[in-house]
């Protein structure tokens, strides 16, 4: 397992967060896609991951009630992958969501994403549900934790 470098960035690191999603993800998306996401949203917390001083992964997320986090966004660039950086990247938001008074941290992910479903369940994520995403034409598998469990 890498040891990444885990740094908390702002808003106004958006260009980096929209260009690392669109290496890792397509169709690409506008920077404006993530900008209008965090639009008068509160809680906004967003984590880049560095190995060797490079960028090779984010995770964004925000307040979606009072005592929940959500994490929106999760990846790691294809040649970092299978490296532990998404394990690291969760980790850090966990503890971060915990630190700034939320209960619950939920997210949703692809059930063809079966990487991030195994690092949701290896980080003991209860799966609360499924939706139909009719965009991507896929299910998504919705988890939760309890931040208040954690050790």
């Amino acid at each position: 397992m890498a040891n990444a470098e885990i740094e908390r960035v702002g808003i106004g690191e958006i260009d980096l967060i929209c260009d690392l999603y669109n290496q890792m993800f397509t169709p690409s998306k506008p920077v404006e896609f993530f900008q209008r996401r965090f639009e008068e949203r509160k809680g906004v917390l967003i984590l880049v991951a560095h190995l060797d001083k490079r960028p090779v992964g984010f995770t964004c997320g925000y307040d979606l009630r009072p005592t929940t986090y959500y994490a929106w966004l999760c990846g790691v660039v294809h040649d970092a992958r299978r490296l532990g950086v998404a394990s690291q990247l969760l980790a850090a938001e966990q503890a971060l969501a915990r630190e700034n008074g939320y209960e619950m941290m939920r997210f949703e992910c692809s059930n063809i994403a079966r990487p991030m479903l195994m690092v949701a369940i290896r980080q003991d994520y209860d799966i609360v549900g499924i939706r139909w995403d009719a965009r991507n034409q896929s299910n998504l598998v919705i988890f939760e934790k309890n931040l208040q469990d954690m050790d």
